[in-house]
């Protein structure tokens, strides 16, 4: 077992600090978005859980208030969407809120901790916007928080330098496939990643040409099986760095278009699923009384540890 490792000094502290503020206070910004509070926990057969790669199991316990049995969150993706409704926001409002949740089947890594901090973000769209411009739109505002807090850590605390392009490069998963076939998905990631120092990789859930998904999604939240104009696969990806230190890439976030209607049943039919139609969230979006949207979690950690330019996420993050 490897030993572990915690953040090391009060300085460390500061500049942790610094730049959670700063970039919450560029996407809040950049993409006009609502500060919200946000649950740790839901109903455990609410359907309101991210059900991630359909294998995980969360931490579960029962109340002894109501004795009803609440499931830890493994993201809000879902949460997000319906909270949107219950705000009643207008297109292009968004709401943005710092969450904890526990994935106590991660395997502790460099990069991974059972602990997962993300700003969650999601904003109202309108049926015109669901088209590959709009999605690399957002991104690129997105990429742009990334940047301009680099820099303003950079001008704070000259000795914390990164070398981030000033664009983000876009490659749909199964170009990625088509350049480096032969290989797997991440080390694919690894390469075009120490290309372009930032990718933001499209389409991710669909099978590819070799049969394959690039990365697992689950059903119901990105819209990862819609063809747009450009023909492939996908409204969805991820934001992906390449981080020195480690000689590796580096996924900072995981975002999409939100599924609408044919885009939810097409994809609980692949995943064999379609038994999720019964809850509230799903009729939701089947019936049309939640609203389109498009939303993601941006790593917090993931991000200190990039701008910091660290070995460890836990040098970073208390978890335990």
């Amino acid at each position: 077992m490897k030993p572990h490792v915690s953040i090391s000094d009060i300085a460390t502290e500061e500049k942790l600090y610094f730049i959670k503020h700063h970039f919450l206070a560029a996407l809040k910004d950049n993409l006009q978005l609502h500060p919200v509070f946000a649950p740790l926990f839901v109903p455990q057969h609410s359907g309101l859980n991210d059900d991630l790669n359909g294998i995980e199991v969360p931490v579960t316990f029962k109340s002894g208030y109501n004795e009803k049995a609440y499931a830890i969150v493994h993201s809000l993706a879902k949460w997000k969407r319906m909270r949107l409704s219950e705000l009643s926001l207008s297109p292009y409002e968004g709401i943005v809120t710092h969450m904890l949740a526990i994935r106590p089947e991660e395997e502790r890594s460099a990069v991974h901790s059972i602990l997962v901090d993300q700003w969650d973000w999601e904003i109202v769209i309108r049926k015109a916007d669901r088209t590959t411009d709009f999605l690399k739109r957002i991104v690129g505002k997105i990429y742009q928080a990334i940047r301009q807090t680099a820099l303003a850590l950079q001008q704070a605390y000259p000795q914390c330098k990164s070398d981030l392009p000033k664009e983000i490069t876009f490659i749909h998963a199964e170009d990625l496939l088509q350049q480096f076939p032969g290989i797997s998905a991440k080390e694919r990631e690894h390469k075009i990643a120490q290309r372009y120092g930032a990718v933001f990789i499209t389409g991710i859930g669909h099978p590819l040409s070799n049969g394959l998904p690039h990365d697992g999604r689950s059903a119901d939240y990105d819209d990862w099986s819609t063809a747009p104009e450009d023909g492939y696969h996908g409204l969805n990806g991820d934001i992906i760095l390449w981080h020195a230190p480690l000689q590796r890439s580096l996924e900072i976030s995981s975002m999409g278009i939100r599924v609408d209607a044919q885009a939810l049943m097409t994809q609980l039919q692949i995943c064999g699923a379609e038994d999720r139609q019964k809850h509230d969230f799903h009729r939701g979006i089947l019936e049309g009384t939640l609203p389109l949207s498009i939303g993601g979690g941006i790593g917090q950690s993931r991000l200190c540890m990039f701008l910091l330019q660290q070995q460890d996420i836990h040098a970073v993050q208390y978890s335990y």
